[in-house]
Formats: structure tokens, C-alpha cells, sequence
């Protein structure tokens, strides 16, 4: 019998994450939705609010369909950004990313 177990996908973030990027953000996400999900934001420079509640919403939306949601790798302008509006990451960051 075949495994119903998706294969996992990634997503690159854009450099500069503001409210221009947020629907194009959403709709990646949507287009992922289904299947494990690893984010790569090494390469983000700035993160506004808005991209980063779409972010936060795309991981509870995972949660609730139990998928795993994590940032494999992330730059050290997007962390400090989370920490600064208040958003912890940490529950979601691959083992590699919390080194």
C-alpha cells in the first residue's frame, strides 16, 4: 500500500519582507498547504509586522492539520526582528538553526 505521508517542501523567503511581499507570501503558503514545510529565511534582510503574521498564521494553520512547520535556516536581521515585535521562533526552528 502507498504512504499517504507528503513529501516535504520548502520555501525561500524574499529579501525584504514587507506589506508589498505579504500576498504573495500568503499565496505561496497556500500553494504549499498539505504537506511539511521547511522555511528557508537566511537570506531576509527586513521582516514588517504583516509578513511576519502571515508566517505566524501559515504555522498555526500547520499545527492544526498536524504538519510540521519549521525554519531550517534563518538570518540573524530576521530573528532579531521576531524577538523585537515580540514573535518567538524558537518552537519552530530546525535543530540545525538553533545552534
Amino acid at each position: 500500500m502507498a504512504s499517504k505521508k507528503a513529501a516535504q517542501k520548502s520555501l525561500s523567503l524574499a529579501p525584504v519582507l514587507d506589506l508589498n511581499e505579504a500576498t504573495a507570501l500568503h499565496q505561496q503558503l497556500m500553494g504549499l498547504k498539505g504537506n511539511p514545510l521547511v522555511i528557508d529565511a537566511s537570506a531576509v534582510e527586513r521582516v514588517g509586522a504583516l509578513c511576519a503574521q502571515v508566517l505566524m498564521a501559515g504555522a498555526k494553520s500547520w499545527e492544526e492539520e498536524r504538519q510540521p512547520f519549521t525554519f531550517g535556516k534563518v538570518s540573524d536581521p530576521f530573528m532579531k526582528t521576531m524577538q523585537l515585535i515580540g514573535v518567538n521562533i524558537d518552537h519552530l526552528l530546525a535543530q540545525e538553526a538553533r545552534q
